[in-house]
């Protein structure tokens, strides 16, 4: 009989963990529909969060468009107003040189003028001088020559 006896623990023994085994399967099934769930909710909210990724890339790059086009036109707009400054400045430049240069030949004739009218009044009492000069004042030789 002693040789019954183990063999009947062994018999208990393979029947103990078929039956554990099926008693597992039962959780670990219910954990592997649940991991399943788990796993395509999961990727069906990653799928949003690249769709949402890619909405917002686009509107980004949308936008950054846009910018760079209301950038370029108001550099073009800057642009021409700047070359329009420089258009004016450079014509006021010319005319504030011409108006210099006119002043100064104005000042020139003005100075040439009161130089002339200077002169003619140094001039007058001058040639009065020269004229008197030039006209023999009496002298005695001449005075003798009359008187004789």
């Amino acid at each position: 009989m002693a040789n019954s006896e183990p063999a009947s623990l062994a018999v208990c023994s393979t029947v103990s963990p078929l039956t554990s085994k099926k008693e597992n399967m039962t959780p670990i099934g219910s954990k592997i529909s649940e991991l399943n769930e788990s796993r395509s909710e999961l990727l069906s909210r990653i799928q949003g969060l690249k769709q949402d990724l890619q909405n917002w890339r686009s509107k980004l790059d949308t936008q950054v468009k846009i910018y760079r086009d209301e950038l370029s036109e108001l550099k073009k707009s800057l642009n021409v107003e700047v070359e329009q400054l420089r258009s004016e400045f450079q014509e006021l430049k010319t005319t504030l040189q011409q108006q210099q240069e006119d002043v100064a030949a104005n000042l020139r004739n003005l100075g040439l003028q009161d130089m002339s009218e200077v002169a003619k009044e140094t001039k007058t009492p001058e040639a009065e001088e020269n004229k008197a000069e030039e006209i023999p004042a009496p002298s005695e030789e001449n005075s003798e020559g009359i008187q004789h």
